[in-house]
Parts: C-alpha cells; sequence; structure tokens
C-alpha cells in the first residue's frame, strides 16, 4: 500500500468544528487503503490558548528569562496537545491510531534550539506502526539532539516535518491542508480576483512561498523538491484537491503549462532601502559595508553593486541599526523606510523579452515609482513604496492577465 502524508495547520485544528473536517479528510484516505501519517501543528493562532505564539508570551510575561532549550521544552507543548486529541477523535470514529513525539518518530536534528535543522530522520518505529494499519499521528514543528533534548524547527517547522517525514518514508504524496483554497496567484485580502492555481511546479511555489506568500514554508518545498515527492496545497473545509506542486518535467508531461509566463504575484512589506556612493577611487567601499551587516547579522536583500557604490534592502525595525554602523564607518547613506518588495514570479519569464517592459509598463500607468529592482531565472522583483504596494499587486496581477 502506498504512504500519504497529510500535515494540518493551526487553524485546521482549533475549534470542533475544524477538526470535524480533519477526521473526515483522515477516514477518507483509511478509506482508500493509504498507509497514514498525519503530522499536526499547536491549535489555533496567536490569543489561542495553545498557540505556539501564545506560548512564547507566556513567557514574555513571566520573567521573560526562559533558556532556549527549555524554551523548547514549552513550545513543544502546542504539537503534543494537538496529537493528543486527534488520536481521542481517531478512536472514537473506531480508527486505530498512536502518537509518536518527534523524538519517538525518529527525528534527529542538530543543537540550535527554536531554529534546529534536521540532520536525519530513522522511520524503523514509524513503519513498524504502519504495518500494524495504525493511522501514526507524529507530532510536528519537534525533534530532538543527539543529547535526547527536545528541539523545535522554527517558523513553518511543521511543513518541514511533513515533507521531511515523507522524504524518509519515501511516500507517495504530501497534503498540506490549511484555511484556503490552495495557492492562488495574489493575496486575495488585496487582490479581489486572485485566482486558484491548478499545478505549478516547486521553483515557482518555493520563490512564491520566500517573497511573500505564506501559504507552504520554503524549507518544506525545498525537501519535497529534492525528493520528488509532489505536495498537494488544499482546504480542510472542502473536498477540493486544491493546488499540486511537483516538478517542470511532469507539468509539460500533462501539458498543464500553457505559455503562462507568469505563475504569481506576491510581495514583502516592512523594507528600508538603503544607498550608499562611494567617492572617486575608492575601491573598498562594497567589501566593508557588507562585512559590517554581516558582522552585526544584519541580513541583506535586493543588492545592487556598481563602481559608484551600493544600494540594497534591510527590514525596517533594523534601519537604524544599519545606518548607525554605516555613519561609525564614515559613511553618508541616503535611505528611505517604509518601501515594499513586489515580486513577479514564474517559471516561464526566463529569457523572455519584454516581461519587465510590462512590469514597468504596469507600474508607470498606475503612477507608481520604481526604487530598485532585480532579477533572477524565475522572479523579477521590484522595490516600491509602500502607500502603493497594494495598488502594484492590481495592476501587475491585471496587466498578465492572472485575473482570466
Amino acid at each position: 500500500m502506498s504512504i500519504l502524508v497529510q500535515k494540518f495547520g493551526g487553524t485546521s485544528l482549533s475549534n470542533e468544528f475544524a477538526r470535524s473536517h480533519v477526521i473526515k479528510h483522515i477516514k477518507r484516505a483509511v478509506e482508500q487503503k493509504y498507509k497514514l501519517v498525519v503530522i499536526v501543528s499547536a491549535m489555533g493562532r496567536k490569543g489561542e490558548p495553545y498557540a505556539t505564539d501564545t506560548l512564547l508570551d507566556l513567557i514574555k510575561k513571566n520573567g521573560n528569562q526562559l533558556p532556549p532549550k527549555e524554551t523548547d521544552l514549552l513550545l513543544g507543548c502546542g504539537e503534543i496537545i494537538s496529537a493528543s486529541i486527534i488520536c481521542s477523535l481517531l478512536n472514537d470514529h473506531s480508527i486505530s491510531s498512536e502518537v509518536l513525539t518527534g523524538a519517538q518518530a525518529g527525528i534527529l536534528t542538530n543543537n540550535h534550539h527554536n531554529k534546529a535543522l534536521i540532520k536525519s530522520i530513522q522511520p524503523k518505529r514509524i513503519l513498524q506502526l504502519l504495518d500494524q494499519n495504525k493511522v501514526i499521528i507524529i507530532t510536528g514543528f519537534q525533534g530532538c539532539n543527539e543529547a535526547g533534548d527536545l528541539t523545535t524547527l522554527g517558523r513553518g517547522g511543521s511543513d518541514t516535518s511533513a515533507t521531511a517525514v515523507a522524504s524518509a518514508l519515501n511516500a507517495e504524496m504530501v497534503d498540506i491542508f490549511t484555511d484556503v483554497d490552495g495557492i492562488l496567484t495574489a493575496d486575495p485580502r488585496i487582490v479581489e480576483d486572485a485566482k486558484p492555481l491548478k499545478k505549478v511546479s516547486y521553483i515557482e511555489i518555493c520563490n512564491m512561498a520566500q517573497y511573500g506568500a505564506k501559504v507552504v514554508h520554503p524549507r518544506a518545498v525545498e525537501i519535497a523538491m529534492h525528493s520528488n515527492i509532489p505536495l498537494r496545497v488544499r482546504s480542510t473545509f472542502s473536498e477540493d484537491e486544491g493546488t499540486l506542486v511537483t516538478n517542470t518535467e511532469t507539468l509539460h508531461e500533462e501539458s498543464v503549462v500553457h505559455d503562462r509566463l507568469v505563475t504569481g504575484i506576491t510581495h514583502v512589506p516592512h523594507v528600508s532601502q538603503i544607498h550608499i556612493t562611494a567617492s572617486q577611487g575608492q575601491y573598498d567601499l562594497q567589501l566593508k559595508v557588507f562585512k559590517a551587516m554581516a558582522h552585526h547579522q544584519i541580513s541583506v536583500d535586493l543588492i545592487n553593486v556598481t563602481p559608484s557604490g551600493v544600494m540594497y534592502t534591510v527590514f525596517d525595525h533594523e534601519i537604524e541599526k544599519a545606518i548607525s554602523i554605516l555613519r561609525d564607518l564614515g559613511y553618508d547613506p541616503f535611505y528611505q523606510s517604509k518601501c515594499a518588495k513586489v515580486s513577479v514570479i514564474g517559471g516561464g519569464i526566463n529569457g523572455v523579452p519584454g516581461i519587465m517592459a510590462k512590469i514597468v509598463e504596469a507600474l508607470t500607468e498606475t503612477d507608481i515609482q520604481i526604487l530598485q529592482s532585480a532579477d533572477s531565472n524565475t522572479t523579477i522583483w521590484v522595490l516600491v513604496h509602500a502607500e502603493y504596494v497594494k495598488k502594484a499587486l492590481k495592476s501587475l496581477h491585471k496587466k498578465f492577465n492572472l485575473h482570466k
């Protein structure tokens, strides 16, 4: 029998109504004769009792001095509660199940508490239980280090748990259940006519996730891509199969890509731009600037380097620190805060003339100034003032006919 991995996010587990839909999806997979592994997140979102952010707030309100190792002990509680409740519900529906923590499932990580990376997975115990025709419920977001200490995987950790376990089991498919109907061409809260995507490539969704779309974590997509395991991003509250994420070859084999140049439009808010001009004969500016940013753990993005200087972006919350560092080095940087990075993403844009012209045309027609741009094989980024980001997303979405 084929192995299917299902992952349910916090909103899918947050209340009795949502959990009833979770049980329906599990029952359907069992009826389809899958060997089933279920990965669960903590229930709900910030403010709800067992959500990860709520647990973090407990620490902040009680001394805010909990070491990373002990913080992981607290953060792991949310997934354990979710797994226990789903186990109880499945048993109530006469579906045999068993809960495994990340450690019991054989997920070994490094020692970086709160942001651990998976080193290996030993799935022997999972396979033994699957042979007993049990549904295996695994706590997402967690594993253990070589000392046996509980570790957590950071943001998007349950997605990562799901694809990593699927890779170790050579699963047929991973279903990522969430509260939206798959992956859309843009954020529907901003672009009202955003359309669901039936099939996309790993690279496209990885870029969409990395540059603003929050449906699935890019680290999870990368693991699935390397193992060539298809993902489906689906709604917990629907029977629709959502968006299939697979390799480019499969997409072309199935005649899915009908000359689609652009797949989606995303954005990253709260960005600041820094511009430093080099003096005549000053050739070490770039080296000094980026070494200083790296030394102070400031992440830089949207980088343009020319003989006359450098231009790059940092997040708004780091701009004051960055400017202070640069002034201490003797530079007089120009900067502007409250910007947003807009990304135009598509596996079909590489080598196609006219894409940038369309982007410029769309933004010029709506009187939006481009502050900076950069590109890769599958993505073109433009920096705009934050106040125009909604207008920019709508204009680009329309220009590339993503609403049709």
